[in-house]
């Protein structure tokens, strides 16, 4: 029941929102206008997605618990102000299609990861994802081709 209402509020509420989208409990959503979703979609218990630069996951995408996605970075150029003042800045995360993203995982602004990926539970991604990859660790690299 509460999943069938979370999906009519994300239906009603992101920039897109496919069909078959699964949004479960304690899923925080910032700058939802900015989030764009295809269909077959799950976004498991407890995960963060923050849209400020826009948020693009592609069909059949699997977000395990605990994950993050964000889209927007501190900066620290500006001396005179402490860093948690300095300005944002922004940039957008595509998830291509059929993307398995494990628990734990740490997706960072600017990435796209392409189709037929594997993101290993508690990876940091802080660059592109080549299809067919399958990537882990802290920075993530790759691992093996699929």
């Amino acid at each position: 029941m509460f999943i069938f209402i979370r999906y009519v509020l994300i239906r009603n509420l992101a920039a897109a929102c496919g069909e078959n989208v699964a949004i479960f409990k304690n899923v925080t959503i910032e700058n939802i206008k900015k989030l764009k979703l295809g269909n077959n979609i799950s976004v498991h218990t407890g995960c963060y997605l923050d849209a400020a630069g826009e948020i693009f996951i592609g069909n059949d995408v699997s977000i395990a618990h605990q994950s993050s996605i964000l889209s927007a970075n501190h900066t620290w150029e500006d001396f005179s102000l402490p860093i948690k003042y300095n300005p944002m800045e922004t940039s957008s995360v595509h998830i291509e299609k059929d993307v398995w993203i494990g628990c734990g995982c740490r997706i960072l602004c600017g990435v796209r990861i392409c189709s037929r990926s594997v993101i290993a539970a508690g990876a940091v991604v802080c660059k592109n994802v080549e299809a067919n990859t399958v990537v882990g660790g802290v920075h993530a690299r790759a691992i093996k081709k699929i």
